[in-house]
């Protein structure tokens, strides 16, 4: 076994660092200061290259970090991109200080009883790109398990990422999304909301719902049973907003 192989295998027992599978999380991560403690593939000439070509603001993180190693042994599936990291995870004081934190900027998102390991991390992603303070789940699921990093393409850290009981929210008021709500086209979603969104097939919890200063409703087509998750999460997010649109140059008229 060569020293490389060594350390990642000890690095991974320790149980304390987050998987990045594949470039696009590892770029990501990279982009929005993760430290990343171990990267390695199996050609770090084309992973360069990658990074070159997709990513030059990280190349020279990605030709230092990265150390040549097999990748079949020591991943469940090896990424098509050849590349896999070990990072510290967000340190979880600072997050949850974060979203405490009043008056906020962007809302939080709150996954009541999440199930799809894919679907959270398309959310993560949405939440990323629109600004969001961060995103929240209720219930067993892990919101930093390998799988939803992966779907998250590595926006882990670029927002805030926690798992919290229903009495340890961030305080604001709280928009629940239930078909029984107001027409969101209604209403203005202000920039401490909390947007909490239940699972396809049960929706919010009983005891979400009891808590709840608003239920609120997307637009539907009678008979449509409900969205995916995430594209529930992207209307709502749009509706509020998002980041502020880039100033356009132009001449006056």
């Amino acid at each position: 076994m060569d020293d490389t192989v060594r350390e990642w295998r000890e690095a991974e027992q320790a149980g304390d660092l987050v998987l990045l599978d594949g470039f696009h999380t590892l770029k990501h991560a990279l982009r929005f200061g993760a430290d990343v403690r171990m990267v390695i593939a199996e050609d770090p000439g084309a992973v360069r290259a990658l990074a070159r070509e997709l990513a030059p603001d990280v190349e020279a993180a990605v030709a230092r970090l990265t150390r040549r190693a097999g990748l079949r042994g020591l991943l469940p599936r090896v990424h098509p991109t050849g590349v896999a990291a070990l990072a510290v995870r967000p340190d979880r004081a600072a997050g949850l200080a974060g979203l405490g934190r009043v008056p906020r900027p962007a809302p939080v998102v709150v996954l009541d009883n999440p199930r799809n390991l894919g679907n959270v991390g398309a959310v993560v992603r949405l939440a990323a790109g629109f600004g969001a303070t961060g995103v929240v789940t209720r219930g067993d699921l892990d919101p930093w398990h390998p799988n939803v990093v992966r779907a998250g393409a590595g926006l882990h850290y670029a927002t805030t990422v926690e798992r919290l009981a229903l009495d340890e929210l961030p305080p604001g008021p709280l928009y629940a999304l239930d078909p029984e709500g107001a027409d969101i086209r209604a209403l203005t979603l202000p920039d401490d909301a909390l947007l909490a969104f239940g699972s396809e097939r049960h929706g919010i919890s009983p005891e979400l719902r009891a808590r709840a200063d608003h239920l609120v409703s997307l637009p539907m087509r009678p008979q449509v049973s409900s969205y995916n998750l995430a594209t529930s999460v992207a209307m709502t997010l749009f509706h509020w907003g998002g980041p502020p649109a880039p100033e356009q140059d132009g001449e006056d008229s």
